[in-house]
């Protein structure tokens, strides 16, 4: 149900964290100091930190309590089974493998099954996936449906577009492609859902080829509570239900648990593939632990079992939504373009939409989330050229993003509608003096994953454009 009120938290605060707003000339000498990389500015040099939502929750009382329960033993800890026992309620797969994040689980299953040359579709990989697929020498590819470039208001922009999967299966061939993956909710897209109709299709069209289904699930509770609030059939079906039907259509997940685990740390793979689980438990204890802790505590395990509990919650999750849409209405109305609707866990601000005078080639994205940090000491990511820019390995060509998007990311529980409101004045700040920012280049980047490590430098070439209105 939309609401035009603030959303109301519903929950009371028993512990609060002294957060400090640098000056102006502080914000300016970190900023500098880290080549313009918000990824290399301290923790205590940020305001409102909105870099991730991943492994930045608030835990609850509940989840404190249960971490003084850890069972620390090397092999067949209580806390593995319990972790065990409550992740195959929920996503009912019969093997679950722990393991510390995400991107080990992808590290894993892609080292288990992928080969060079293998193609990986998605509606949408996000960096780590899409930086695993290509360490293995693989080839991600994305199918967005046609609705994800629409500047419309619809509702599930995350799904994948089934004919151009079944297109594809059918050029490469099924013996080509390991494992198609649908990434819930669709961050690359902003954040953005996909239906129980569309996660079918994807189902039905890989059991006709013979071809594996897997989510990537870090925020699987999110993509739920969509299905249920805007697809008929779902409204008197609680979010565990229709959960439980979205993961009976896959062959198994994998899932960074620092998302809608609402938890600091973890992860894990869920299978019903005994030979995919004995391939990836024997590459774990190599390279992570042994299978029942998977380079977790057991105190870890403890919080991820209530945390995947509590994320089910309607309640936990109307305000989740609710307080995300306000934010987006409040960016809005400072005049910055988002993306519509807006989905479960950021707000997604096209840059480039908004800086028009600064190529794509110049980031944007980044110019406007360097902003951001001077203006308020803000901290969010640039999702567009700098993460996602590729190079065409025939032609040399600098192939850039669709898009150039700043995501701010709510951390889970942590901060207030005060602090949106907050968030809402540097926006109107910014807005206001939009055609004095300038583009970055950059100077210093890795092979993979260059938005964490890459070093920038103010562009000195200004658009005509942009000369013009600065005179």
């Amino acid at each position: 149900m939309k609401r035009n009120r603030q959303p109301a938290e519903p929950y009371r605060i028993k512990s609060v964290e002294q957060i400090k707003l640098l000056s102006r000339h502080e914000r300016e000498a970190a900023i500098k100091r880290a080549k313009y990389n918000l990824f290399q500015i301290d923790a205590e040099e940020i305001y409102i930190d909105l870099l991730t939502d991943s492994g930045t929750t608030a835990m609850s009382n509940r989840q404190w309590a249960a971490l003084m329960l850890g069972d620390e033993s090397y092999a067949g800890a209580r806390s593995f089974r319990r972790f065990e026992a409550t992740i195959r309620d929920i996503f009912r797969k019969k093997f679950v493998v722990p393991c510390h994040q995400g991107r080990v689980a992808e590290n894993l299953v892609f080292s288990s099954i992928l080969k060079p040359g293998h193609f990986v579709p998605n509606n949408t990989h996000f960096d780590t996936t899409r930086g695993n697929v290509l360490h293995k020498g693989g080839v991600p590819v994305d199918f967005p449906c046609a609705d994800s470039a629409s500047e419309e208001a619809k509702p599930f922009k995350g799904n994948i577009d089934t004919e151009r999967l079944e297109e594809f299966i059918k050029d490469k061939g099924a013996e080509q492609i390991p494992m198609v993956i649908m990434t819930i909710t669709n961050n690359s897209a902003g954040g953005q859902p996909v239906s129980m109709a569309n996660i079918k299709a994807t189902s039905e069209i890989c059991k006709r080829y013979g071809i594996r289904f897997y989510f990537d699930c870090a925020r699987f509770a999110e993509n739920a509570y969509f299905i249920k609030r805007d697809e008929a059939g779902f409204a008197n079906k609680s979010i565990k239900e229709i959960a439980g039907e979205m993961f009976d259509l896959s062959d198994g997940a994998m899932m960074s648990a620092k998302k809608d685990g609402l938890s600091n740390m973890g992860g894990f793979i869920v299978t019903d593939d005994e030979e995919l689980y004995r391939k990836v438990t024997e590459l774990m204890i190599l390279i992570e632990g042994f299978p029942t802790y998977g380079g977790l505590a057991g105190r870890d395990m403890e919080v991820l079992a209530v945390g995947l509990e509590e994320v089910l919650d309607f309640d936990y999750l109307d305000f989740r939504i609710e307080q995300v849409e306000y934010f987006g209405r409040k960016i809005k109305e400072a005049g910055m373009p988002i993306v519509e609707p807006t989905g479960g866990h950021a707000v997604f601000i096209d840059a480039g939409k908004m800086l028009t005078h600064i190529p794509a080639d110049q980031f944007p994205g980044q110019a406007l989330s360097i902003e951001f940090y001077l203006e308020g000491g803000i901290r969010s990511v640039e999702i567009g050229s700098v993460m996602f820019g590729t190079i065409d390995e025939k032609t040399g060509k600098v192939i850039n993003a669709p898009r150039e998007l700043v995501r701010m990311a709510l951390p889970r529980r942590v901060y207030t509608n005060s602090h949106i409101d907050y968030l809402a004045e540097v926006a109107t700040s910014i807005f206001s003096r939009k055609n004095e920012i300038t583009g970055y280049k950059i100077t210093k980047q890795p092979e993979f994953l260059r938005h964490f490590t890459c070093h920038f430098e103010q562009s000195v070439t200004k658009t005509k454009t942009a000369e013009h209105e600065l005179g």
